[in-house]
């Protein structure tokens, strides 16, 4: 209804601008019929008086002349006869053809009704297959990709399948990913696997054990008892927040307008958010920081890349089904997360930069490691789906060993904007570097295709060492957990059908290193919050008074009040579009003056050449934390 009501404007204007022209030709038609009447009227009277004239006695000269006339006037009357019947024969033909352009025109207006209806239909019929797909009895994967996949993730993802020639935009990129096989190194089980992924369900753990125990906990139930035990909070934390309110919104009638803008530029109804900023969404990286304390023990470089890579992956898993977009952060927002006691780290974002959106941050573990980023979002709304690139590199380092891992992440994509139930998947590539041993670690995210055989949302890799002897494989999905098999024996196997050759790697049987936590209690009414996003806006005393909690809109909606909480976000771009304003005026008046202006300058980073990869990033230079414990912020903007 909402989409039929948007189009009639439209539809009424050509109406009014067909009518209009209908009119005019009408009464043009009525201008040619008077000069018609007019034409025959004067030209009978002419013929008359010229005969009249023929009849009188003249001289013979003069009944000459006049015959002469007489003629001209015959042929001046058949010419006139002819340009008017040519007249109404190009009217005639010109209605016919009006006649013909407004069915034409009502036929294409009926197509697009149907064809919007026939959608509608179509998305409907989607959900209830998708719904009787889930409640179907029987129903399970057998694919021999990795065990203990959600059977209604995998489901709904068959369900969520769209648009596949879409998906091409991502397999140029990872033509040169290597392509492997692996085989379970087991005399009873001597068995291959073609999907990339030994079967995690049939591996024994005890099978091998390295001299470094890290690996030992990394069976499931070690493993949960182990990270559980890290992971219990000395200070309570909230459980929960306020349910979401159910509001419907047409998001057709927004974005048509968008398509092409810069995502960060279009001003969107805090309906399509979610109560967290931008800030918080990178804290959130850090939940399953415990992957990098236990790398702190690893003794063996390529080992501590393990852990690395399956940190690395783990950032994605809280994505699979936040369809909602964070709040864009203020110019100057910061957000800080003092887990130090707790959790051992301590974590601080701040927004850089507005245009682009730009947050820089840096976390400090006092179990050995720090890890610090500048991303830069940069998004595009294609119609059909949205593409998030974010830019930049995640540099982390090990205090003990130096170790400095570098890698990138890979492209975000909103499917099923307009029609259908939104899904998210990740694809691309990410290579994780070892600057100090030159260790590497190539991992592929795979496109979810629904003629696939693949598990969908599969993630593949190899750990090499610096002269590219392959060590482990990495396997798993990015919304799951992710394991490891050392690698015992390598050899070239056959030729694709692409002309690749295919490596055979002789693995050991598969570790688990990453699991996924389960969601909360009623996570879907709480926008899928996992425990870790529940807590990242729960009030704290002391924070700065530019930190996301205390931002009203962001409060508002999250207490369930989305009227008041889009009225708080308007004042609030209104706020930053005028301190912009100001400050480009500065800039003008320092250009005309023949002065430098430095534009906005960050709080709590700076920027510097990174000495790893040569670029410009922004790096935290300190003082925030000092500040907290003065409670001295007068040198925070007033952004709120």
């Amino acid at each position: 209804a909402d989409d039929s009501g948007d189009e009639e404007p439209a539809s009424q204007s050509d109406k009014s601008e067909l009518h209009g022209t209908l009119k005019t030709l009408s009464s043009k038609l009525e201008d040619l019929s008077t000069c018609n009447e007019l034409i025959a009227k004067h030209g009978a009277a002419l013929q008359r008086s010229l005969s009249e004239l023929e009849n009188l006695k003249l001289p013979a000269e003069s009944g000459e002349k006049i015959k002469a006339v007489n003629e001209r006037a015959t042929l001046f009357r058949i010419t006139s006869n002819a340009m008017i019947n040519a007249c109404r024969d190009f009217l005639d033909l010109a209605e016919t053809h009006s006649r013909k352009w407004q069915r034409a025109l009502q036929h294409e207006r009926e197509q697009r009704i149907r064809l919007e209806e026939t959608i509608e239909q179509l998305a409907k019929q989607h959900n209830s297959l998708e719904r009787a797909c889930r409640g179907a009895p029987g129903l399970s994967t057998t694919s021999t990709g990795i065990a203990s996949t959600a059977k209604g993730d995998v489901q709904s993802a068959k369900g969520e399948a769209s648009d596949e020639d879409e998906e091409t935009e991502y397999f140029d990129a990872m033509e040169d990913a290597p392509a492997f096989i692996t085989v379970t190194a087991d005399p009873k089980h001597h068995r291959r696997s073609g999907s990339n992924v030994s079967g995690a369900s049939e591996g024994h753990p005890e099978d091998w054990n390295l001299e470094d125990s890290v690996f030992e906990s990394s069976n499931q139930s070690s493993y949960n008892e182990s990270t559980c035990k890290d992971l219990l909070p000395k200070k309570r934390r909230r459980t929960r927040i306020p349910d979401k309110p159910n509001y419907s919104l047409n998001l057709w009638s927004i974005m048509k307008n968008c398509i092409g803008k810069e995502l960060s530029k279009i001003p969107m109804p805090v309906n399509f958010n979610e109560p967290l900023s931008m800030l918080q969404r990178l804290t959130e990286d850090l939940e399953y920081h415990e992957l990098l304390d236990k790398a702190v023990k690893c003794e063996s470089s390529t080992e501590q890349m393990c852990f690395v890579a399956a940190f690395s992956v783990s950032s994605y898993s809280t994505t699979v089904h936040r369809t909602a977009k964070p709040f864009n952060p203020l110019l100057g927002e910061t957000y800080e997360l003092d887990r130090l006691e707790e959790l051992g780290f301590r974590s601080l974002c701040e927004q850089v930069s507005h245009h682009p959106p730009a947050a820089a941050h840096h976390v400090y573990s006092k179990r050995g490691w720090t890890l610090w980023q500048e991303i830069t979002i940069a998004s595009k709304f294609r119609g059909k789906y949205l593409s998030i690139m974010p830019l930049g590199a995640i540099h982390l380092e090990f205090h003990s060993s130096g170790n400095h891992y570098v890698w990138r992440k890979v492209t975000s994509t909103v499917h099923n904007i307009i029609v259908g139930k939104l899904w998210i998947d990740q694809s691309g590539e990410i290579e994780i570097v070892n600057h100090k041993s030159k260790d590497k670690c190539q991992l592929k995210f795979t496109p979810y295709s629904y003629f696939s055989r693949d598990v969908p949302r599969k993630v593949t890799g190899v750990v090499s060492d610096a002269d590219g002897k392959a060590h482990y494989v990495m396997s798993g999905t990015w919304d799951e957990k992710m394991e490891c098999s050392k690698i015992v024996q390598s050899s070239h196997g056959s030729t694709s059908t692409e002309g690749k050759q295919k490596t055979v790697y002789q693995t050991l049987s598969p570790k688990v290193l990453w699991k996924k936590y389960p969601l909360p209690e009623n996570a879907e009414n709480m926008y899928f919050f996992s425990d870790l996003a529940l807590t990242l806006n729960e009030p704290e005393e002391r924070v700065a008074p530019t930190d996301s909690r205390l931002r009203p809109d962001q409060r508002l909606m999250e207490s369930g009040r989305w009227d008041e909480a889009n009225v708080e976000k308007q004042r609030l771009e209104e706020k930053q579009r005028a301190v912009r304003r100001r400050r480009e005026a500065e800039a003008v008046e320092a250009l005309e003056e023949g002065k430098d202006y430095e534009g906005y300058i960050p709080l709590w980073f700076e920027r510097k050449v990174d000495a790893v990869t040569g670029e410009l990033i922004c790096a935290y230079k300190g003082g925030y934390w000092e500040a907290k414990d003065k409670q001295d912020w007068s040198m925070c903007p007033d952004i709120f």
